[in-house]
């Protein structure tokens, strides 16, 4: 089956999603794909989702790759890149989706996972931002595109998240500063907050045969509704937002 393009006008371009093996990384990667871009995506440990996700894309044509990698070390997300370069020839966009999640009291939890949900959420994004800079430059154009919590820009607060919750204040914060350095450059970077709730595995058509009343707008989140505001993000028609929030949340938390 040959490839329905979209019309985000990402024909060509080179997309790389981190955490892309599945989850909201995996319907990102999808809708990239379906959008024009070759993709890649990078995993830690999880080879059956990843390579479930490349069947998924080529399917449907999408020139893509798998790389295994830990991106919260400096070196090997300098390494990723230059992979995903030496591929593709460059690199356009970069979804920067892992950031691992800790409930507990902060008076009860540990240095050691402070740490852990830190580099998880906030230095990935910028080893891989500093990374992808390069390529990006280059060609005087890019789109990075992070992925944040519901509520992050307001720094909100709730209890037994204190760490997740300072991480994605973080990124917010290191975004619109990145934004602002970078857009002489021709490089955007805005942020997507989706719900953090468990259904983003569900598709779309399945997710609006529920109800849920958590939501005002009356159904869970998916991961396609993540990847439609990253997809704009992404975009050539994104070229003029730069440093901007969309919290994708059906209303949740407003």
């Amino acid at each position: 089956m040959g490839l329905t393009v979209g019309h985000m006008g990402l024909q060509n371009r080179v997309a790389l999603i981190t955490g892309g093996s599945r989850g909201i990384g995996r319907g990102i990667a999808l809708r990239l794909g379906q959008e024009g871009a070759r993709v890649a995506i990078a995993y830690r440990s999880n080879k059956a989702a990843a390579q479930q996700t490349l069947r998924q894309l080529q399917s449907v044509g999408v020139d893509c790759v798998a790389v295994e990698t830990d991106i919260t070390v400096a070196a090997r997300a300098e390494q990723l890149v230059q992979t995903v370069a030496e591929r593709f020839g460059r690199l356009d966009v970069l979804v920067n989706n892992v950031g691992d999640f800790r409930w507990g009291l902060l008076a009860e939890s540990s240095v050691e996972e402070w740490q852990g949900v830190f580099s998880s959420n906030v230095m990935s994004v910028l080893f891989m931002s500093r990374a992808a800079l390069p390529q990006m430059r280059r060609g005087r154009w890019g789109r990075i595109i992070n992925l944040g919590a519901v509520g992050a820009e307001r720094a909100f607060g709730q209890a037994k998240i204190s760490a997740y919750a300072s991480a994605k204040a973080a990124v917010v914060a290191m975004s619109r500063s990145l934004a602002l350095e970078e857009a002489k450059n021709g490089i955007t970077v805005n942020v997507v907050n989706p719900s953090n709730i468990d259904e983003k595995e569900l598709t779309l058509s399945e997710a609006r045969r529920i109800r849920d009343a958590r939501f005002p707008i009356g159904r869970p989140p998916t991961g396609e509704d993540v990847a439609a505001a990253v997809a704009f993000f992404a975009s050539e028609e994104a070229e003029y937002v730069t440093g901007q929030i969309i919290n994708v949340s059906g209303g949740w938390m407003l």
